[in-house]
């Protein structure tokens, strides 16, 4: 944390297609090595091919992936008296949508085989089921914090 006081958040703007914040954030998280035309080609063509499995509208597959992706709590190291704590913290909204967005695109480059659209895709389409890694990821960090409950009165 900066102790220099607050930090001012920059506004992402909204991709061109959708005219979402969120998608553009999707993007902007596959990006590599500055080359946002491919990065946004491998979202859309993802996007697009999990349009034509699941049947419905791609926003909405994209909320209810984020909704199922983003966890609840999760827990933030303290240090109180010589000893580390693992303390549970709730999670803001950003910060549900940001690691949602991240577990998805991670776990979809470290699948193995297939092109990016097609790890993306079927990343995407596990999310909605509430299968797959990121899913598994965020009921880790459940457990997690459900484990360390006990410490929760150090937060601050």
């Amino acid at each position: 944390m900066s102790r220099k006081g607050k930090v001012v958040l920059r506004k992402i703007k909204p991709d061109i297609k959708y005219n979402s914040v969120l998608v553009s954030r999707f993007i902007n998280k596959i990006l590599r090595e500055g080359k946002k035309s491919l990065a946004q080609k491998i979202f859309y063509n993802a996007l697009a091919k999990v349009k034509e499995q699941l049947k419905k509208d791609e926003m909405e597959i994209l909320e209810t992936v984020v909704k199922n992706v983003g966890p609840d709590v999760e827990v933030k190291s303290r240090r109180v008296g010589g000893a580390t704590y693992q303390v549970p913290v709730e999670v803001s909204d950003e910060r549900k949508k940001t690691l949602a967005v991240k577990w998805i695109v991670d776990f979809a480059r470290s699948r193995k085989g297939k092109p990016m659209v097609d790890k993306l895709a079927a990343e995407l389409i596990d999310a909605y089921n509430n299968t797959g890694s990121a899913v598994k990821k965020k009921e880790d960090t459940h457990k997690m914090a459900e484990a360390n409950k006990a410490f929760a009165h150090y937060r601050w």
